[in-house]
């Protein structure tokens, strides 16, 4: 009698597979997601810390902010501060409102908002 593995045996070890597969697929994506996140967070705090400089620099004007998806702001003539920063998807969801400071607000994939804002 020769010594095999029966459709049925195959048929397990492949669904088996295929759920493991899944698993991770879907855990990899939330990593994703999680990463991007954290890359939006991190760029709105630069920005952040780029306006304060700019306060500072430019007789205590805020600079405007310019752009839709893709932030960017110039300083001013004299200063060298300038900086643009741009979704990790493209998917636009940057949005600022500027009046005497500035806001700018990021959607994130988890389904909240992070925004930062003045500190003056």
């Amino acid at each position: 009698m020769k010594k095999a593995f029966t459709l049925l045996e195959m048929l397990v070890v492949i669904g088996i597979i295929a759920i493991l597969v899944s698993l991770g697929f879907a855990s990899y994506s939330t990593v994703q997601k999680k990463a991007r996140d954290a890359k939006r967070q991190g760029d709105l705090k630069a920005v952040q810390q780029v306006m304060e400089q700019c306060y500072s620099v430019n007789s205590f004007v805020y600079p405007t902010i310019s752009g839709t998806g893709t932030i960017s702001a110039i300083c001013d003539a004299d200063a060298s501060i300038n900086f643009s920063i741009t979704d990790p998807l493209d998917t636009d969801p940057y949005r600022y409102t500027y009046t005497q400071g500035y806001s700018i607000t990021a959607d994130l994939e988890t389904g909240t908002t992070f925004s930062v804002s003045n500190q003056q």
